[in-house]
């Protein structure tokens, strides 16, 4: 296993710009524009909010850990770059990459006990043979080149509790946010460190200040202007920095003193906040209609 994120595949293979990420899902719709004009799909945001939650609810019936969750979900957001959504059964996909990412994460499930939860889940989509499952599971890992190591921010974010004397409330809504991140495209355009600085930043933003969204996005404004911060803010010591807005300065300049990608931290702060933004038009049964009418009219349920 590569423990360190430089050398490892996902940063030399799995991490893209925005620009390179869009190129890719173009040349796949182009691939076959009938079937894109015959089954349109939600905002793929929103989309990732359905597969996150049917996920989730699989997950919860085999009591597996948040980590292979979150492995899960990339191995899925890495899957849809090469293949399209509309060529396969998502709901085998799902459970197939929960049983990989089990497994990855040293936490391995029973084959038959994957399939048996994903079938009283999916019904209709899940077929009784297990050796289906094997069939996809060889599919992402080779859809994926056998690149399978995932690494996280959640060890950062614990790494950081201390240094920027984060409570447990910090902790635990910086946490949520890291969780939520996997919905977007992040884990594909950012290092993992990247993001859990700006789930602390959310963290601080959000908490104190009931402006809600357009409070953090205002915050977030600022961190553009702090490659100098040590003339503008006044040098506090965390333990020192009582009020709100004392700590999201006492924050904002330990960013700026450091060698993080200010700009990335700003824009992975947008993309969370863009994402929690069309939240408020997510429908579940919407995305399920849709998911599930191109499965069935395609017979990719058998």
């Amino acid at each position: 296993m590569a423990a360190n994120y430089w050398a490892s595949t996902q940063r030399l293979h799995w991490t893209f710009t925005k620009a390179e990420l869009d190129e890719m899902r173009q040349e796949l719709e182009d691939e076959d524009r009938i079937v894109l004009q015959q089954y349109y799909l939600p905002d793929r945001r929103l989309l990732s909010i359905f597969f996150n939650q049917q996920l989730a609810k699989l997950g919860k019936r085999m009591s597996v850990r948040q980590q292979a969750l979150a492995t899960a979900q990339v191995y899925i957001r890495r899957f849809y770059t090469k293949v399209d959504v509309r060529n396969t059964n998502v709901y085998l996909i799902l459970a197939t990459a929960l049983y990989l990412a089990c497994k990855m994460e040293e936490s391995p499930q029973y084959i038959r006990m994957v399939v048996s939860e994903a079938r009283n889940m999916w019904p209709d989509f899940i077929p009784s043979d297990v050796s289906k499952l094997g069939e996809y599971e060889f599919y992402l890992i080779s859809e994926m080149n056998s690149q399978l190591i995932v690494h996280h921010p959640y060890r950062t974010l614990q790494e950081l509790q201390g240094r920027l004397d984060l409570g447990q409330d910090d902790i635990s809504l910086a946490w949520s946010v890291i969780n939520d991140h996997y919905m977007t495209d992040l884990p594909l355009l950012v290092a993992p460190h990247v993001v859990a600085i700006a789930a602390i930043f959310l963290a601080l933003t959000l908490k104190p200040n009931h402006g809600g969204l357009q409070a953090a996005a205002n915050a977030a404004a600022t961190l553009a202007n702090a490659t100098q911060p040590s003339k503008e803010l006044p040098q506090e010591s965390a333990s020192s920095a009582n009020t709100p807005q004392e700590r999201i300065q006492q924050f904002v300049q330990w960013l700026a003193e450091g060698e993080v990608d200010v700009q990335a931290v700003v824009d992975s702060t947008q993309e969370l906040i863009s994402l929690y933004d069309v939240w408020e038009q997510y429908s579940e049964k919407t995305c399920k209609e849709q998911v599930s009418r191109f499965v069935k009219a395609r017979g990719l349920d058998k």
